[in-house]
């Protein structure tokens, strides 16, 4: 039991990505993707990360930038139930009538989430380049632990107990209601990216793009567990984790767009990234007997966190000069990216997101636009665990562009993301040997405002022309 106890501590090196895209991977860096959700066929700067080759067909040459600020905020809840151990009988422990039941609540939050786009344009040529939080951003809290401490430390206890029993019958048999738990844990987790490529214009209809992505992983994970005998200062079981990790790796990236007409079709494949990570393991508390169980996750040790390999497919068409749509599929092949443990083989498929978005212009000034977003993971109840579970969902966002000027668009959105229970049933809850259920539930709201600047290039007319 205590092996399993620090297994799972060992877990909070596992976190999901608190915004829209696959297990791990963030989609929604500009606010141009908040207002409308599909962006996979655009010729805007946000193009730099949604559509890079899109940026060969930028109307004018010269610099355009973009700054993007978002804030978002997530909760992930766990309704736990499970059965305890309440005593022992002549035939062998005996389990409670009623299970035990708690509800977790975790937040996550990340206020502000900046992003900054730029490209710049000559003839056929088109630099671009952005930096952002491809992956995670924010920091998750339980303040009142997980489920899966608390169940395993109830059952620890209550063995341990037992066998103290059995050696000396003076020792008294430990159940719940005997002590207090008290436990938490905060995990947080980014992946920061910079990419830089070239697009290049080959015919009046197609462009394609080249280019990579550094990206450079940095996460940080407390957790403790204490179970205080009550009217004393006896810890029947402390257990507690500080781990923070860092690493690196490369993205490279490719991508096409084909423009006809009033129809735009834009495609890009993101490699595999392989990635791992590299423990900074402050504290680490166990038991002296279970330093081989925990030894993965000392100081030093590395850990896969492969991103993905991802195929983002786009049409846009211009139905009237004022009305606009675009529909786009998203692939992650999230099974074939290196997890800790080797979590990905329990993935049935990769990700599959289905994105569509339309805009109208109101004035010449005012751009409305709605957007949803459907995202249908490979999940099974051997991928799900307190400390990583990931729900389908569907996403709705709403927005506008503002043109202030002939140089400058600004874009606010607002994404709220509804999440589909995911409920999990066991008849060996955590390795106790009972059963129990938890069931898993989520929520997601993001806000964001960015600025899209365009410093154009002006060439001196010819005599002939003035």
């Amino acid at each position: 039991m205590k092996k399993l106890l620090l297994i799972s501590a060992a877990t909070l090196i596992v976190s999901n990505s608190t915004f829209a895209g696959g297990i791990l991977t963030n989609t929604n860096q500009h606010a141009a993707f908040l207002r409308m959700l599909s962006r996979g066929a655009t010729t805007e700067i946000d193009g730099a990360l949604s559509n890079p080759a899109g940026l060969a067909f930028l109307p004018k040459d010269g610099f355009h930038v973009g700054l993007s600020i978002q804030s978002a905020y997530q909760t992930r809840n766990i309704d736990a139930s499970f059965m305890t151990y309440n005593g022992v009988s002549a035939t062998g422990p005996t389990v409670a009538d009623k299970p035990f039941e708690k509800y977790y609540e975790g937040t996550a939050a990340a206020p502000v989430i900046p992003s900054l786009f730029a490209a710049y344009k000559k003839d056929k040529w088109t630099i671009s380049g952005f930096f952002a939080i491809t992956a995670g951003g924010g920091k998750a809290s339980f303040d009142d632990g997980l489920p899966m401490f608390e169940s395993a430390a109830m059952a620890s206890i209550f063995q341990n107990s037992v066998k103290a029993h059995q050696a000396n019958p003076q020792s008294p048999i430990i159940v719940p209601g005997m002590y207090d738990i008290t436990s938490a844990m905060d995990g947080k987790q980014y992946i920061y990216s910079l990419q830089l490529g070239l697009s290049y214009k080959a015919t009046e209809w197609l462009s394609v793009f080249g280019g990579g992505r550094m990206n450079y992983f940095t996460g940080g994970y407390k957790g403790f567990l204490n179970a205080i005998v009550k009217g004393t200062d006896t810890n029947l079981l402390p257990l507690a984790l500080n781990c923070d990790q860092t690493g690196w790796g490369l993205t490279p990236v490719i991508g096409a767009d084909v423009k006809l007409g009033k129809l735009n079709i834009g495609a890009k494949y993101e490699f595999k990234t392989n990635l791992n990570i590299e423990n900074n393991t402050k504290n680490l508390q166990y038991p002296p007997s279970a330093k081989d169980m925990v030894a993965p996750y000392e100081h030093g040790v590395n850990t896969p966190n492969d991103i993905p390999a991802m195929l983002s497919i786009a049409a846009a068409y211009e139905f009237l000069p004022v009305l606009r749509a675009s529909v786009e599929y998203h692939f992650y092949d999230d099974k074939n990216a290196g997890m800790a443990n080797g979590k990905q083989k329990y993935l049935t498929k990769g990700t599959n997101e289905y994105l569509a978005g339309i805009e109208f212009d109101v004035t010449k000034q005012l751009t409305l636009s709605c957007g949803g977003q459907i995202t249908d993971y490979g999940l099974s109840d051997n991928y799900q665990s307190d400390t990583s579970f990931s729900c389908d969902s569907y996403s709705l966002g709403v927005g506008a562009k503002i043109k202030m000027n002939k140089h400058l668009n600004l874009n606010v959105g607002y994404m709220w993301t509804n999440y589909e229970d995911y409920t999990k049933k066991s008849t060996n809850y955590n390795g106790t040997g009972l059963p129990g259920t938890n069931v898993y539930s989520r929520t997601n709201k993001v806000f964001g405002l960015s600025a899209d600047y365009s410093c154009l290039l002006y060439t001196s007319p010819s005599p002939r022309d003035a």
